[in-house]
C-alpha cells in the first residue's frame, strides 16, 4: 500500500512538473524572443548585486533586501548566491547557493541557472550599463521573471523610469514589478 502511494505520488509530481514545463512553453510562445545586450564581460558582471524591483514569486516570498553574489567556480561556472531578509530590513537573513552557465558564447547575456538538480532557468540579461556595470536587468522569456539589479542598495528614479520604459518595450507588464527596500 506505502509502495503504490509513493508511486501515485512520484507519477502526480512529474505530470504537474510536465503541465507545468508545458504551459511555460506556451507562455514563452505569445511574446517575441527576448533581445539581449549585445555582450557581458563576465568578470565585470561578478560581483554584488542589489536587488532594487521584481516581479514577485513564490521562491522570494517574504524576502526583502535581496542580493545576488556572483563568482567564478574552478570548473568555469558561475557560483550564486541569492540572499534576502525575511519579512524586514533587519528580519532573519535567509539564502541559497546555486550555479549558473552561459547558454550563448557570443554575448554571455544568456545563461542558465540552477538551484535545484535537474531544474534550470533561464537568466537572460535584458539591460545593462555597458560603462560602468552599475545597473542590470534579468529576466525571462515567459516574462514571468524579472529582476532589476543595482551594484549599490538605491537607484535613482530617473533611471529607475528610463528602465522601465525599455523593460515594456520587452512585453513586460509593469504593474507586476514591485520595489523592495535595501537594508541600511
Amino acid at each position: 500500500m506505502i509502495d503504490m502511494t509513493l508511486k501515485n505520488s512520484v507519477r502526480l509530481f512529474l505530470l504537474l512538473f510536465l503541465l507545468a514545463a508545458l504551459a511555460g512553453c506556451i507562455n514563452e510562445n505569445k511574446y517575441d524572443p527576448l533581445t539581449t545586450v549585445s555582450r557581458v564581460d563576465l568578470n565585470r558582471y561578478l560581483g554584488r548585486w542589489y536587488e532594487i524591483a521584481r516581479i514577485d514569486h513564490s521562491f522570494q516570498k517574504g524576502c526583502v533586501a535581496s542580493t545576488a553574489e556572483y563568482s567564478l567556480r574552478e570548473d568555469g561556472d558561475v557560483r550564486v548566491i541569492n540572499s534576502c531578509r525575511k519579512i524586514s530590513t533587519d528580519g532573519k537573513i535567509s539564502s541559497i547557493e546555486g550555479r549558473a552557465w552561459i547558454q550563448d558564447k557570443n554575448t554571455n547575456a544568456w545563461l542558465k541557472v540552477q538551484f535545484f538538480w535537474p531544474f534550470a532557468g533561464d537568466y537572460v540579461i535584458i539591460d545593462l550599463d555597458g560603462k560602468d556595470y552599475s545597473y542590470a536587468v534579468v529576466g525571462h522569456p515567459s516574462r514571468e521573471y524579472l529582476w532589476v539589479l543595482s551594484r549599490t542598495p538605491q537607484m535613482e528614479d530617473g533611471l529607475y523610469d528610463e528602465i522601465m520604459e525599455r523593460i515594456a518595450k520587452q512585453g513586460y507588464d509593469l504593474k507586476r514589478i514591485k520595489k523592495y527596500p535595501q537594508a541600511k
